[in-house]
């Protein structure tokens, strides 16, 4: 009869290479999970190529801006420019630019009381709003949702959300990259404040466990008041920018159709920077492009998220 080597039920059996998850789709994942837990709707973000007028325009961010330069943003050369733009609303937008007599007005809003703007009062140009670009935050998305709600017959207050890769023409760093993910998050509803916005911000980053959190004034095209969002980095030992905030103004949701009671608060986070203060990663290209350690990824832990699901 043969004689077998006794089994050894302790011994460790052999790697069999399997995919491990990145450290981005966790955190992805927690985000997500809490957006929903609040009661956010997700946004259809399918689509990396935008339209400068979804992406600057409608967002009263002005054409002669530096973020529309080629040095900040990636335009598109086949094809340069879009078929496709709402007649109606995009009058209204020129309007608004140039002088700030929108023509308001619409389901939500029969009276089409004036804006009260001064509008950037510059030229307003329809082939700059035509350009094709590499989106730079999702922001435009958020545009298109928000008009498409302004359409509807009567209002009702909305919580959207969405995660997804932006692209910027930027200088890398250790906290800058050219492709990066975006966390876009915003609540319209009537009469909101700016208590309202840091409040829902605090609350959504105490559940992922990070409580220290600050803001700063800042100034932003497209909403007004602006703050920046801050964390404290233990690697790095300083405050890192995490995210922007603000209440969008009015000469962006007038022209939508609003009326003037409806406010909207907004705010746009990476992801990668929290994922560097939560795994402790010192250089984003450590994270996320083609010097990621492989090893990294293999032998991270299954969650390194302080959850807070109170």
């Amino acid at each position: 009869t043969a004689k077998f080597k006794p089994y050894n039920f302790a011994a460790l059996g052999q790697d069999q290479g399997a995919g491990r998850l990145h450290p981005l789709l966790k955190v992805r994942k927690e985000f997500r999970e809490i957006f929903l837990e609040m009661g956010f709707e997700e946004m259809p973000t399918q689509r990396f190529v935008e339209t400068s007028f979804w992406n600057f325009d409608a967002l009263f961010q002005p054409q002669a801006h530096p973020a529309r330069d080629m040095q900040d943003t990636f335009f598109i050369k086949d094809p340069a420019q879009t078929l496709t733009i709402p007649e109606d609303y995009l009058v209204k937008v020129k309007s608004t630019h140039e002088t700030g007599d929108c023509a308001t007005g619409g389901p939500q809003d029969p009276a089409a009381a004036p804006v009260g703007s001064f509008g950037h009062r510059t030229p307003w140009l329809r082939s700059e709003a035509e350009k094709n670009l590499l989106r730079t935050h999702t922001t435009a998305i958020s545009a298109q949702m928000l008009h498409k709600l302004a359409q509807e017959k009567e209002f009702r207050p909305a919580k959207y959300f969405s995660i997804d890769r932006v692209f910027r023409n930027e200088t890398l760093d250790a906290t800058h990259l050219a492709e990066f993910h975006q966390i876009e998050g915003l609540v319209v509803d009537k009469n909101l404040t700016l208590g309202d916005l840091m409040g829902t911000i605090q609350a959504f980053f105490a559940k992922l466990g990070m409580h220290d959190i600050r803001f700063k004034p800042t100034y932003n095209p497209y909403t007004e008041p602006s703050m920046e969002i801050f964390n404290y980095h233990q690697g790095l030992k300083k405050w890192v920018e995490i995210g922007n905030s603000g209440m969008f103004r009015p000469e962006m949701l007038r022209p939508m159709g609003f009326a003037d009671d409806v406010s909207c608060i907004a705010w746009g986070l990476s992801l990668e920077r929290p994922t560097m203060i939560l795994y402790g990663i010192d250089n984003i290209r450590d994270l996320f492009g083609h010097k990621v350690d492989l090893h990294m990824i293999r032998t991270n832990p299954v969650c390194r998220l302080t959850v807070d699901k109170s």
